[in-house]
């Protein structure tokens, strides 16, 4: 039983991955002038729909959690619309944290927003498909003994890569600070920037 849930962990992530790889070539196909630097709020929005189309079809597919109880239409619907009203709720969350590490609270909201989007779509979007809108076995997932299977365990080492990805990648931003994809800030001629951790002083 194990071997198998091992390769079918292996295929769901997989196939995230490939839904990413999609994301990047499909949409120009449809799309004039896409591409991932000119048009990155436009790949924001397309690899988020993507990655949780995939999530919720190999999870419905592959039921981890299968439950032997047939549940009412109206649970399933109150069930559903939890989900959303927390993914919602965990945007909303991660774009006041990113704020908060020093993005810019009134400029470049879409762009701070659509970031948070994708982080929930890695984090948020698979303990829903996993777990439901259940916060006490959210805590219990994510506890240090929590675990009790290697769904749980999978679920955890991938949510927490994604939160430490998010943030690392933010140390290469000062490395190529004079690109034109850098240039969101209006700078003043013959002022110096200094730059630290996110932030620009004067």
């Amino acid at each position: 039983m194990k071997d198998s849930d091992i390769k079918r962990l292996l295929y769901i992530h997989l196939s995230c991955i490939f839904s990413v790889i999609l994301s990047i070539f499909i949409p120009s196909f449809f799309l004039e002038n896409f591409s991932i630097l000119e048009t990155h709020l436009t790949w924001l929005c397309i690899c988020s729909v993507f990655v949780t189309a995939v999530n919720l079809v190999l999870y419905l597919v592959v039921k981890p959690n299968a439950s032997s109880k047939r549940s009412s239409l109206s649970y399933k619907v109150t069930r559903f619309l939890k989900c959303c009203v927390y993914f919602l709720m965990s945007c909303f969350f991660f774009h006041v944290i990113f704020v908060l590490y020093g993005a810019p609270l009134i400029e470049l909201v879409l762009e701070t927003f659509l970031l948070a989007v994708l982080l929930s779509t890695f984090t948020t979007v698979p303990c829903l498909c996993l777990l439901g809108p259940n916060i006490k076995a959210w805590l219990r997932v994510f506890s240090r003994n929590g675990l009790t299977s290697i769904w749980e365990n999978s679920l955890q080492i991938t949510t927490i890569s994604s939160f430490i990805g998010t943030w690392l990648g933010a140390f290469p931003i000062p490395l190529d600070w004079e690109r034109p994809w850098q240039m969101a800030i209006e700078r003043k001629p013959n002022v110096p920037y200094v730059v630290e951790l996110g932030t620009v002083t004067q």
